[in-house]
């Protein structure tokens, strides 16, 4: 008789940078917005997307760090100069 299958599927790893996320985070969204996954697919995609989000939030949230020290804690309005 065959067990069922307890294990986790395997982890993806973390994107490089925040570009790869941001790309595969908008892959993902278009396939899931095109309907013609099926579910089990769409629950692991919707659980990447997730990850993926939490990836930019925190690279962004460093990102904004840095520049309030570079600014010696004062955030100055973005100029595109």
């Amino acid at each position: 008789m065959r067990k069922a299958s307890t294990s986790h599927p395997p982890a993806v790893s973390e994107p490089s940078s925040y570009e790869e996320a941001l790309a595969e985070l908008d892959g993902l969204v278009q396939r899931m917005e095109a309907g013609q996954m099926p579910l089990d697919q769409l629950l692991v995609s919707y659980q990447r997307s997730a990850q993926l989000l939490e990836f930019c939030k925190a690279r962004l949230e460093a990102v904004e760090q840095q520049v309030k020290v570079l600014e010696e804690g004062q955030l100055k309005p973005w100029t595109n100069a």
